[in-house]
Protein backbone atom coordinates (compact mmCIF):
# COMPACT_ATOMS: atom_id res chain seq x y z
CA UNK A 1 0.00 0.00 0.00
CA UNK A 2 1.21 3.50 -0.85
CA UNK A 3 0.90 5.64 2.30
CA UNK A 4 1.34 9.43 2.49
CA UNK A 5 2.06 11.15 5.81
CA UNK A 6 1.32 14.88 5.95
CA UNK A 7 3.69 16.96 8.09
CA UNK A 8 7.37 17.46 8.71
CA UNK A 9 8.19 17.41 12.43
CA UNK A 10 9.28 14.97 15.09
CA UNK A 11 5.78 13.52 15.40
CA UNK A 12 5.72 12.80 11.68
CA UNK A 13 9.16 11.18 11.82
CA UNK A 14 7.90 8.90 14.61
CA UNK A 15 4.78 8.05 12.59
CA UNK A 16 6.83 7.31 9.47
CA UNK A 17 9.29 5.23 11.51
CA UNK A 18 6.46 3.07 12.87
CA UNK A 19 4.49 2.87 9.61
CA UNK A 20 7.63 1.77 7.74
CA UNK A 21 7.66 -1.36 9.92
CA UNK A 22 4.30 -2.50 8.54
CA UNK A 23 4.66 -5.29 5.97
CA UNK A 24 1.64 -3.81 4.18
CA UNK A 25 3.40 -0.54 3.30
CA UNK A 26 4.93 -0.82 -0.17
CA UNK A 27 5.97 2.84 -0.41
CA UNK A 28 6.01 5.59 2.18
CA UNK A 29 5.68 9.24 1.17
CA UNK A 30 5.84 12.35 3.34
CA UNK A 31 4.95 15.98 2.60
CA UNK A 32 6.99 18.00 3.26
CA UNK A 33 9.03 15.76 5.57
CA UNK A 34 12.49 16.63 6.88
CA UNK A 35 16.08 15.44 6.58
CA UNK A 36 15.56 12.53 8.96
CA UNK A 37 12.29 11.38 7.43
CA UNK A 38 14.04 11.33 4.04
CA UNK A 39 15.95 8.26 5.23
CA UNK A 40 12.78 6.13 5.39
CA UNK A 41 10.25 7.89 3.12
CA UNK A 42 10.24 9.82 -0.15
CA UNK A 43 9.79 13.45 0.84
CA UNK A 44 7.84 15.78 -1.43
CA UNK A 45 7.98 19.61 -1.22
CA UNK A 46 4.32 20.36 -0.47
CA UNK A 47 3.53 22.30 2.70
CA UNK A 48 1.30 20.55 5.20
CA UNK A 49 -1.21 23.42 5.28
CA UNK A 50 -1.52 23.56 1.46
CA UNK A 51 -4.71 21.52 1.37
CA UNK A 52 -5.28 21.72 -2.43
CA UNK A 53 -1.61 20.87 -2.93
CA UNK A 54 -1.85 17.83 -0.62
CA UNK A 55 -4.93 16.54 -2.47
CA UNK A 56 -3.23 17.06 -5.85
CA UNK A 57 -0.12 15.28 -4.61
CA UNK A 58 -2.11 12.33 -3.23
CA UNK A 59 -3.88 11.92 -6.58
CA UNK A 60 -0.70 12.23 -8.63
CA UNK A 61 1.20 9.79 -6.43
CA UNK A 62 -1.78 7.39 -6.26
CA UNK A 63 -1.66 7.37 -2.46
CA UNK A 64 -4.03 4.74 -1.11
CA UNK A 65 -4.09 6.05 2.46
CA UNK A 66 -3.16 9.47 3.84
CA UNK A 67 -2.29 10.18 7.48
CA UNK A 68 -2.89 13.86 8.27
CA UNK A 69 -0.80 14.50 11.37
CA UNK A 70 -0.51 18.26 12.21
CA UNK A 71 -3.19 20.53 13.66
CA UNK A 72 -3.26 23.19 10.91
CA UNK A 73 -4.24 20.96 7.95
CA UNK A 74 -6.82 19.21 10.12
CA UNK A 75 -8.36 22.55 11.09
CA UNK A 76 -8.34 23.58 7.43
CA UNK A 77 -10.32 20.50 6.40
CA UNK A 78 -7.61 18.40 4.78
CA UNK A 79 -9.34 15.13 5.64
CA UNK A 80 -12.63 16.48 4.25
CA UNK A 81 -10.94 17.46 0.98
CA UNK A 82 -9.14 14.12 0.61
CA UNK A 83 -12.35 12.21 1.29
CA UNK A 84 -14.23 14.28 -1.29
CA UNK A 85 -11.49 13.38 -3.80
CA UNK A 86 -12.04 9.68 -3.12
CA UNK A 87 -8.85 9.22 -1.07
CA UNK A 88 -8.97 7.35 2.24
CA UNK A 89 -7.55 9.48 5.02
CA UNK A 90 -6.89 9.27 8.75
CA UNK A 91 -7.75 12.18 11.02
CA UNK A 92 -10.77 14.15 12.19
CA UNK A 93 -12.78 16.31 9.84
CA UNK A 94 -12.69 20.09 10.04
CA UNK A 95 -15.79 20.22 12.26
CA UNK A 96 -14.38 17.55 14.58
CA UNK A 97 -10.98 19.28 14.74
CA UNK A 98 -12.67 22.34 16.27
CA UNK A 99 -12.10 20.55 19.54
CA UNK A 100 -8.50 21.75 19.18
CA UNK A 101 -8.74 24.70 16.81
CA UNK A 102 -11.05 26.59 19.20
CA UNK A 103 -10.36 26.33 22.91
CA UNK A 104 -13.56 28.26 23.56
CA UNK A 105 -15.60 25.69 21.62
CA UNK A 106 -13.95 22.89 23.62
CA UNK A 107 -14.65 24.58 26.96
CA UNK A 108 -18.27 25.23 26.06
CA UNK A 109 -18.65 21.57 25.08
CA UNK A 110 -17.22 20.50 28.43
CA UNK A 111 -19.51 22.88 30.30
CA UNK A 112 -22.59 21.68 28.39
CA UNK A 113 -21.87 17.99 29.03
CA UNK A 114 -20.48 18.36 32.57
CA UNK A 115 -16.96 17.17 31.77
CA UNK A 116 -14.65 18.31 34.60
CA UNK A 117 -12.30 21.16 33.69
CA UNK A 118 -11.03 24.46 35.08
CA UNK A 119 -13.44 27.36 35.60
CA UNK A 120 -13.08 30.03 32.91
CA UNK A 121 -14.31 33.23 31.29
CA UNK A 122 -14.05 34.33 27.64
CA UNK A 123 -12.96 37.82 26.54
CA UNK A 124 -12.49 39.65 23.26
CA UNK A 125 -11.65 43.09 24.64
CA UNK A 126 -8.53 43.96 26.56
CA UNK A 127 -10.32 46.25 29.02
CA UNK A 128 -12.78 43.62 30.21
CA UNK A 129 -10.10 40.94 30.39
CA UNK A 130 -7.81 43.15 32.48
CA UNK A 131 -10.64 44.02 34.85
CA UNK A 132 -11.27 40.29 35.36
CA UNK A 133 -7.57 39.65 35.97
CA UNK A 134 -7.47 42.37 38.65
CA UNK A 135 -10.60 40.99 40.31
CA UNK A 136 -9.30 37.40 40.38
CA UNK A 137 -5.64 37.92 41.16
CA UNK A 138 -2.84 35.52 40.22
CA UNK A 139 -2.09 32.79 39.38
CA UNK A 140 -4.19 32.51 36.23
CA UNK A 141 -3.94 30.72 32.90
CA UNK A 142 -4.35 32.86 29.77
CA UNK A 143 -5.09 30.98 26.54
CA UNK A 144 -5.43 32.13 22.95
CA UNK A 145 -8.58 30.67 21.43
CA UNK A 146 -7.00 29.41 18.21
CA UNK A 147 -3.97 27.40 17.11
CA UNK A 148 -0.61 28.87 18.12
CA UNK A 149 1.96 26.10 17.61
CA UNK A 150 1.49 24.90 21.18
CA UNK A 151 2.65 28.26 22.54
CA UNK A 152 -0.70 30.03 23.01
CA UNK A 153 -0.92 29.30 26.73
CA UNK A 154 0.58 31.50 29.46
CA UNK A 155 0.62 30.30 33.05
CA UNK A 156 0.75 33.69 34.79
CA UNK A 157 2.17 33.37 38.28
CA UNK A 158 1.86 37.12 38.92
CA UNK A 159 -0.52 39.91 37.96
CA UNK A 160 2.25 41.48 35.88
CA UNK A 161 2.57 38.30 33.80
CA UNK A 162 -1.22 38.07 33.45
CA UNK A 163 -1.49 41.68 32.25
CA UNK A 164 1.35 41.18 29.77
CA UNK A 165 -0.28 38.03 28.38
CA UNK A 166 -3.67 39.73 27.93
CA UNK A 167 -2.09 42.77 26.24
CA UNK A 168 0.07 40.58 24.02
CA UNK A 169 -2.84 38.50 22.75
CA UNK A 170 -5.67 41.02 22.50
CA UNK A 171 -3.74 44.17 21.57
CA UNK A 172 -0.21 43.10 20.64
CA UNK A 173 -1.22 40.62 17.92
CA UNK A 174 1.09 38.08 19.52
CA UNK A 175 -0.72 35.12 17.96
CA UNK A 176 -2.59 36.90 15.17
CA UNK A 177 -6.19 35.81 14.68
CA UNK A 178 -5.63 32.91 17.06
CA UNK A 179 -5.42 35.40 19.93
CA UNK A 180 -8.35 37.61 18.92
CA UNK A 181 -10.35 35.99 21.74
CA UNK A 182 -8.89 34.65 24.96
CA UNK A 183 -9.82 32.31 27.75
CA UNK A 184 -8.86 33.17 31.30
CA UNK A 185 -8.91 30.09 33.51
CA UNK A 186 -8.35 29.22 37.12
CA UNK A 187 -4.89 27.77 37.63
CA UNK A 188 -5.13 24.08 38.46
CA UNK A 189 -2.35 22.24 40.29
CA UNK A 190 -1.30 18.62 40.36
CA UNK A 191 0.53 16.12 38.15
CA UNK A 192 -0.12 16.54 34.42
CA UNK A 193 -0.84 13.50 32.27
CA UNK A 194 -1.49 13.16 28.56
CA UNK A 195 -3.88 10.47 27.37
CA UNK A 196 -4.07 9.80 23.64
CA UNK A 197 -7.05 7.77 22.49
CA UNK A 198 -7.76 6.23 19.11
CA UNK A 199 -11.41 6.38 18.09
CA UNK A 200 -13.59 5.53 15.12
CA UNK A 201 -16.46 7.65 16.42
CA UNK A 202 -18.13 4.74 18.21
CA UNK A 203 -15.33 2.80 19.88
CA UNK A 204 -12.59 4.61 21.79
CA UNK A 205 -9.34 2.89 22.81
CA UNK A 206 -6.97 4.69 25.20
CA UNK A 207 -3.25 4.40 24.49
CA UNK A 208 -0.57 4.32 27.17
CA UNK A 209 -0.44 7.45 29.29
CA UNK A 210 2.44 9.89 28.89
CA UNK A 211 3.74 13.08 30.46
CA UNK A 212 4.82 16.08 28.39
CA UNK A 213 7.11 18.86 29.63
CA UNK A 214 5.86 22.13 28.14
CA UNK A 215 7.99 24.77 29.84
CA UNK A 216 11.31 25.64 28.24
CA UNK A 217 13.50 25.35 31.34
CA UNK A 218 14.18 22.96 34.20
CA UNK A 219 11.78 23.03 37.10
CA UNK A 220 8.89 23.96 34.78
CA UNK A 221 10.23 27.47 34.41
CA UNK A 222 10.28 29.75 31.37
CA UNK A 223 7.75 30.14 28.57
CA UNK A 224 5.54 27.41 27.15
CA UNK A 225 6.91 25.52 24.16
CA UNK A 226 5.61 22.86 21.82
CA UNK A 227 7.11 20.34 24.25
CA UNK A 228 10.65 19.75 25.54
CA UNK A 229 10.36 16.04 26.23
CA UNK A 230 8.04 13.27 27.33
CA UNK A 231 7.96 10.00 29.23
CA UNK A 232 5.59 7.04 28.96
CA UNK A 233 3.75 5.60 30.73
CA UNK A 234 3.11 8.05 33.58
CA UNK A 235 3.42 6.49 37.06
CA UNK A 236 0.64 8.87 38.15
CA UNK A 237 -1.80 7.09 35.84
CA UNK A 238 -2.65 4.23 38.17
CA UNK A 239 -5.41 1.69 37.38
CA UNK A 240 -7.80 3.51 39.74
CA UNK A 241 -7.04 6.87 38.12
CA UNK A 242 -7.42 5.33 34.66
CA UNK A 243 -10.82 3.88 35.50
CA UNK A 244 -12.07 7.21 36.83
CA UNK A 245 -10.79 9.17 33.83
CA UNK A 246 -12.37 6.74 31.36
CA UNK A 247 -15.67 6.93 33.25
CA UNK A 248 -15.77 10.70 33.88
CA UNK A 249 -13.87 12.11 30.89
CA UNK A 250 -13.01 9.73 28.02
CA UNK A 251 -16.41 8.14 27.39
CA UNK A 252 -18.38 11.33 28.18
CA UNK A 253 -16.25 13.27 25.67
CA UNK A 254 -17.01 10.81 22.88
CA UNK A 255 -20.69 10.79 23.85
CA UNK A 256 -20.73 14.60 23.84
CA UNK A 257 -19.29 14.70 20.33
CA UNK A 258 -21.82 12.16 19.10
CA UNK A 259 -24.65 14.14 20.72
CA UNK A 260 -23.44 17.18 18.77
CA UNK A 261 -23.63 15.19 15.53
CA UNK A 262 -19.83 14.95 15.16
CA UNK A 263 -18.41 11.71 13.76
CA UNK A 264 -14.95 11.96 15.32
CA UNK A 265 -12.44 9.54 13.79
CA UNK A 266 -8.77 9.85 14.59
CA UNK A 267 -6.67 10.57 17.65
CA UNK A 268 -8.30 12.34 20.57
CA UNK A 269 -5.64 13.94 22.76
CA UNK A 270 -6.76 14.66 26.31
CA UNK A 271 -4.44 16.77 28.44
CA UNK A 272 -5.24 16.13 32.10
CA UNK A 273 -4.45 17.62 35.49
CA UNK A 274 -4.76 15.27 38.45
CA UNK A 275 -5.98 17.81 40.99
CA UNK A 276 -6.87 17.26 44.63
CA UNK A 277 -10.54 17.41 43.53
CA UNK A 278 -10.03 14.72 40.91
CA UNK A 279 -8.93 14.63 37.26
CA UNK A 280 -9.70 17.70 35.13
CA UNK A 281 -9.28 18.35 31.41
CA UNK A 282 -6.58 20.92 30.62
CA UNK A 283 -7.09 20.81 26.85
CA UNK A 284 -8.09 18.65 23.92
CA UNK A 285 -6.04 18.19 20.76
CA UNK A 286 -7.17 16.50 17.57
CA UNK A 287 -3.99 14.58 16.74
CA UNK A 288 -0.98 12.74 18.11
CA UNK A 289 0.91 14.89 20.57
CA UNK A 290 4.46 15.97 19.88
CA UNK A 291 6.73 14.89 21.59
CA UNK A 292 4.34 12.36 23.18
CA UNK A 293 4.17 10.37 19.92
CA UNK A 294 7.97 10.10 19.95
CA UNK A 295 7.79 8.45 23.38
CA UNK A 296 4.71 6.28 22.75
CA UNK A 297 5.22 4.79 19.30
CA UNK A 298 8.43 2.88 20.18
CA UNK A 299 6.37 1.06 22.83
CA UNK A 300 3.64 0.08 20.35
CA UNK A 301 3.92 -3.60 19.50
CA UNK A 302 1.05 -3.90 17.01
CA UNK A 303 0.87 -2.64 13.41
CA UNK A 304 0.13 1.10 13.39
CA UNK A 305 -1.26 1.06 9.83
CA UNK A 306 -3.86 -1.57 10.79
CA UNK A 307 -4.99 0.58 13.73
CA UNK A 308 -5.23 3.83 11.75
CA UNK A 309 -7.13 2.14 8.93
CA UNK A 310 -9.54 0.56 11.40
CA UNK A 311 -10.26 3.95 13.00
CA UNK A 312 -10.92 5.53 9.61
CA UNK A 313 -13.21 2.66 8.56
CA UNK A 314 -15.21 2.39 11.84
CA UNK A 315 -13.72 -1.04 12.54
CA UNK A 316 -11.62 -0.26 15.62
CA UNK A 317 -11.21 -2.76 18.46
CA UNK A 318 -9.03 -2.77 21.57
CA UNK A 319 -6.93 -5.48 19.90
CA UNK A 320 -5.58 -2.97 17.41
CA UNK A 321 -3.30 -1.43 20.09
CA UNK A 322 -0.91 -3.80 21.86
CA UNK A 323 1.93 -2.42 23.96
CA UNK A 324 5.34 -3.64 25.04
CA UNK A 325 6.34 -3.85 28.69
CA UNK A 326 8.66 -1.17 30.01
CA UNK A 327 8.93 2.58 29.65
CA UNK A 328 10.32 5.22 27.32
CA UNK A 329 11.73 8.73 27.49
CA UNK A 330 12.17 11.42 24.83
CA UNK A 331 14.49 14.39 25.32
CA UNK A 332 14.12 17.31 22.89
CA UNK A 333 17.25 19.10 21.72
CA UNK A 334 16.35 22.69 20.88
CA UNK A 335 17.94 25.73 19.26
CA UNK A 336 19.12 28.47 21.59
CA UNK A 337 16.42 31.11 21.93
CA UNK A 338 13.49 28.76 21.28
CA UNK A 339 10.53 29.31 21.72
CA UNK A 340 11.54 32.85 20.83
CA UNK A 341 13.89 33.88 18.02
CA UNK A 342 16.64 31.43 17.10
CA UNK A 343 19.25 30.87 14.40
CA UNK A 344 19.28 27.98 11.93
CA UNK A 345 21.87 26.32 9.69
CA UNK A 346 24.01 25.06 12.58
CA UNK A 347 25.89 21.86 11.81
CA UNK A 348 24.72 18.88 13.89
CA UNK A 349 27.29 16.32 15.06
CA UNK A 350 26.92 13.04 16.87
CA UNK A 351 23.57 11.69 15.62
CA UNK A 352 25.18 8.42 14.54
CA UNK A 353 26.95 8.10 17.92
CA UNK A 354 23.63 8.58 19.72
CA UNK A 355 21.96 5.95 17.56
CA UNK A 356 24.78 3.47 18.31
CA UNK A 357 23.79 3.65 22.00
CA UNK A 358 20.41 2.19 21.02
CA UNK A 359 18.50 5.47 20.92
CA UNK A 360 16.04 6.42 18.20
CA UNK A 361 16.76 9.97 17.02
CA UNK A 362 13.63 11.58 15.58
CA UNK A 363 14.23 14.67 13.45
CA UNK A 364 11.98 17.70 13.94
CA UNK A 365 13.76 20.78 12.60
CA UNK A 366 16.61 19.55 10.41
CA UNK A 367 17.82 19.89 6.83
CA UNK A 368 20.72 18.55 4.79
CA UNK A 369 23.56 20.93 3.89
CA UNK A 370 25.35 20.79 0.57
CA UNK A 371 28.14 18.81 2.19
CA UNK A 372 25.64 16.18 3.33
CA UNK A 373 25.70 17.12 7.00
CA UNK A 374 22.55 17.59 9.04
CA UNK A 375 21.95 21.22 9.98
CA UNK A 376 19.36 22.86 12.22
CA UNK A 377 16.20 24.17 10.55
CA UNK A 378 13.80 24.78 13.43
CA UNK A 379 13.34 25.52 17.11
CA UNK A 380 12.89 21.94 18.21
CA UNK A 381 15.63 20.15 16.30
CA UNK A 382 15.79 16.50 17.44
CA UNK A 383 13.97 14.16 19.81
CA UNK A 384 16.16 11.46 21.38
CA UNK A 385 14.04 8.49 22.49
CA UNK A 386 15.10 5.41 24.43
CA UNK A 387 13.21 2.51 26.00
CA UNK A 388 14.03 0.59 29.17
CA UNK A 389 12.65 -1.96 31.58
CA UNK A 390 11.94 0.90 33.98
CA UNK A 391 11.34 4.62 33.56
CA UNK A 392 14.56 5.38 35.42
CA UNK A 393 16.54 3.27 32.93
CA UNK A 394 14.81 4.91 29.96
CA UNK A 395 15.50 8.45 31.23
CA UNK A 396 19.14 7.69 32.01
CA UNK A 397 19.70 6.17 28.55
CA UNK A 398 17.97 9.11 26.83
CA UNK A 399 20.32 11.61 28.45
CA UNK A 400 23.39 9.48 27.76
CA UNK A 401 22.43 9.40 24.06
CA UNK A 402 21.53 13.11 23.99
CA UNK A 403 24.97 14.01 25.33
CA UNK A 404 26.51 12.47 22.19
CA UNK A 405 24.90 15.18 20.03
CA UNK A 406 26.12 18.76 19.71
CA UNK A 407 25.32 21.86 17.67
CA UNK A 408 25.93 25.53 18.31
CA UNK A 409 23.39 26.95 20.75
CA UNK A 410 21.88 23.55 21.59
CA UNK A 411 19.97 23.28 24.85
CA UNK A 412 17.78 20.69 26.54
CA UNK A 413 15.92 20.35 29.78
CA UNK A 414 17.83 18.21 32.25
CA UNK A 415 14.80 17.16 34.31
CA UNK A 416 12.62 15.23 31.85
CA UNK A 417 10.83 12.54 33.86
CA UNK A 418 12.02 13.82 37.24
CA UNK A 419 8.52 14.54 38.55
CA UNK A 420 7.29 11.19 37.28
CA UNK A 421 10.19 9.39 38.98
CA UNK A 422 9.27 11.03 42.29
Amino acid sequence: MRVLVVGGGGREHALCWKLAQSPRVSELLCAPGNAGIAGIARCLPVKADDVPGIVKLALEERAEFVVVAPDDPLALGCVDALTEAGIRAFGPTRSAARLESSKIYAKELMRKYHIPTAGYRVFDTCEEALAYVEACGAPLVIKADGLALGKGVVVAETLVEAREAVHGMLEGNRFGRAGARVLIEECMTGPEVTLLCLTDGETIVPMLSSQDHKRALDGDQGPNTGGMGAVAPSPHYTPDVAERIEREIVRPTLEALRSEGIDYRGVLYIGLMLTSRGPRVVEYNARFGDPEAQALLPLLQSDLLDALEAAAAKELTSGHLLWREGASACVVLASGGYPGAYSTGKRIRGVERAERTGAIVFHAGTAKAAAGDYVTAGGRVLGVTTCGATLEQAVSAAYAASDEIVFDGMYMRRDIGRNALR
